[in-house]
């Protein structure tokens, strides 16, 4: 039940091809996901699940080879990201477990264990393994922007600009400067941030997939300003550059937001029914009574069930838990539980969000006043926060 990471490196993902691309042709490239919903290849049969086998046979011959520990691992992370079962990641985990040592471990291996430690949200234990990397070896862009990520989610905005520094003085200028952007977008600065992501839409040789990441961005900026028709047309537009899974599911909350919730069973009705869309469907489902929403309540309060028998998934899927006991079970004091819970890992917006609802819908003011504090202590500004608190 998996929500992504703001863009979890999307731009990660290209900035490893163009790498890669560099200093080898015409060979694959690793693929880091703009987000867990994001499917990178679809494992459930056939060739799939043969390549599958034969990189587990050939790891069983040689453990120590940590190309093929890689090559697996990422495999499995992406059965975890197209089914949100988490299952495969700890798979990812053991196929990498020769190299225990972050002193020693291979530079890609660190990388692959600190990604698979962000999907399980621990958080701090990836900047962690980045921080090591980055000790060895801190000329690596990649891990740069991973650990910038991370610390953007966990609210840490001024570490979060040292990666993006950092990118900036490593020249990788493309990401550096959408990362800037989106802090400043989290601060307030709404219009240097729309004219720095406008500057680099306006190149004519992005891609559709680039493109999509930078108007998402700009669409969740838009949202933060409490400029919703400009957000829309943002994801509208990011949707038209290139198809994928995250900018569904945050322009579905958009039009949740907005009482569009058949607009946003449309947009979501022919997607995989992965945990994050199912919440949302479920969710938009029970607000218009369509005629399937009990059933699709019902999938998710299963779903939410067999996740909770594992002994970490309250806190590894406490958004999702909270948005559904809030807004399709009606329960709201669970909800405030849940989301003051998912507050100690992730802060970001949506997550400060969610906990002013259940406050407010719980009759909380001190919960909410505890919340503002914990805003300005990190320097977020969003305008729909102001509303959620009224």
């Amino acid at each position: 039940m998996q929500l992504p990471l703001r863009h979890l490196l999307f731009a990660a993902m290209l900035l490893a091809a163009l790498l890669c691309a560099a200093f080898a042709p015409a060979q694959a490239t690793p693929i880091t996901p703009t987000s867990d919903e994001q499917v990178i290849e679809v494992i459930p049969g056939g060739a799939g699940r043969a390549e599958e086998r034969r990189l587990k046979r050939a790891l069983s011959r040689q453990p120590q080879d940590a190309k093929l520990a890689v090559q697996l691992a990422r495999r499995y992370m992406a059965e975890a990201r197209a089914s949100g079962d988490p299952r495969p990641a700890g798979q990812a985990l053991a196929a990498l477990k020769p190299w225990p040592d972050p002193a020693t471990a291979p530079i890609d291996v660190l990388l692959m264990q600190a990604t698979v430690q962000q999907y399980l949200h621990d958080f701090d234990g990836a900047a962690a393994l980045l921080q090591q990397l980055l000790a060895r070896d801190p000329a690596q862009p990649q891990a740069w922007l991973t650990l910038a990520t991370i610390r953007r989610v966990q609210g840490l905005y001024a570490e979060s600009d040292g990666g993006c520094n950092r990118l900036a003085a490593l020249r990788v200028d493309l990401y550096a400067a959408a990362c800037r952007a989106e802090n400043d977008a989290l601060r307030g600065r709404y219009e240097p941030a729309r004219k720095d992501l406008q500057v680099l839409l306006a190149n004519p040789s992005l891609d559709g997939d680039s493109r999509n990441w930078l108007l998402t961005t700009l669409a969740e900026l838009e949202e933060l300003a409490g400029r919703p028709e400009a957000a829309d047309a943002a994801y509208r537009s990011a949707l038209a550059a290139s198809d994928d899974a995250y900018t569904r599911t945050a322009y579905a909350d958009l039009l949740i937001t907005l009482h569009r919730e058949a607009d946003a069973l449309a947009l979501l009705r022919d997607q995989p029914r992965t945990d994050a869309v199912l919440l949302r469907v479920a969710i938009a489902g029970t607000r218009a009574k369509s005629p399937g929403a009990a059933r699709d309540a019902a999938e998710m309060r299963e779903r939410i069930a067999q996740a909770n028998l594992r002994p970490e998934a309250r806190g590894v899927h406490a958004r999702e838990q909270s948005m559904f006991a809030l807004q399709v079970e009606a329960q709201p004091a669970h909800a405030l539980d849940l989301a003051r819970l998912n507050l100690r890992s992730q802060r970001e917006p949506i997550d400060l969000r969610i906990f002013a609802q259940a406050a407010r819908a719980a009759g909380q003011p001190a919960a909410l006043q505890e919340l503002d504090k914990l805003r300005q202590d990190i320097g977020l500004q969003d305008s729909r926060l102001a509303e959620a608190t009224r």
